[in-house]
């Protein structure tokens, strides 16, 4: 995660950094992994605020809302 994609994520109607303790759920800050689906990842790419991936645990579908190249791009698990 990062602070600008957090804001982003956060403005766009889905609060991923405030804690919901009902939700047993602590709040992401910047630094943090976290599963994110693909099209929020594509919508935050077309917006510049991308974070980046793990590509190896980022799944085969994920290809039918992003390129493969800008996930490679984005990865931080390639050489």
């Amino acid at each position: 995660m990062t602070a600008e994609f957090l804001t982003f994520s956060k403005e766009r109607g889905n609060d991923l950094s405030t804690p919901m303790p009902n939700l047993q759920f602590p709040g992401l800050k910047p630094g943090d992994r976290w599963c994110l689906c693909a099209p929020r990842w594509q919508e935050a790419f077309a917006a510049g605020k991308a974070p980046q991936v793990v590509l190896a645990a980022t799944h085969e579908e994920a290809l039918e809302y992003a390129a493969l190249v800008d996930l490679k791009r984005y990865a931080i698990d390639l050489n």
